[in-house]
């Protein structure tokens, strides 16, 4: 892995730790799009080393399946499960400050624009 691409995973952990903390979501809705579009993993990839990351909370067997057809970067699921651990600590006391409603308006827009960038994106 090089620096560039180990910043990236910091960056993408730290903010889908955040938003998991703020609004209850990250590997699906932020960590898989963000490692197809700046990392150029295929969605498989992407999808498997997010469920690795993941792994001690929810995706010990879906994980396996994907790690055994080749589709899961451990080294990039170990960068996102750390720092999404920081992130969602700092994520959480965000949300817990401001206004539910402020919040869920945020969570809207988040799956909105996911949605978009999916659908039109490359």
């Amino acid at each position: 892995m090089t620096i560039s691409s180990i910043l990236i995973l910091l960056i993408i952990g730290i903010a889908a730790g955040m938003l998991s903390g703020f609004v209850g979501v990250g590997g699906g809705i932020v960590i898989v799009p963000a490692l197809v579009f700046f990392l150029g993993f295929t969605q498989h990839q992407a999808q498997g080393t997010s469920l690795a990351m993941m792994i001690p909370p929810i995706g010990l067997l879906a994980v396996w399946n994907y790690y055994k057809a080749g589709q899961v970067n451990m080294a990039a699921a170990a960068v996102l499960c750390l720092t999404f651990f920081v992130g969602a600590f700092f994520g959480s006391k965000l949300s817990i400050a401001m206004d539910p409603a402020k919040v869920k308006r945020i969570f809207a827009v988040v799956m909105m624009a996911a949605s978009l960038k999916l659908m039109f994106g490359k």
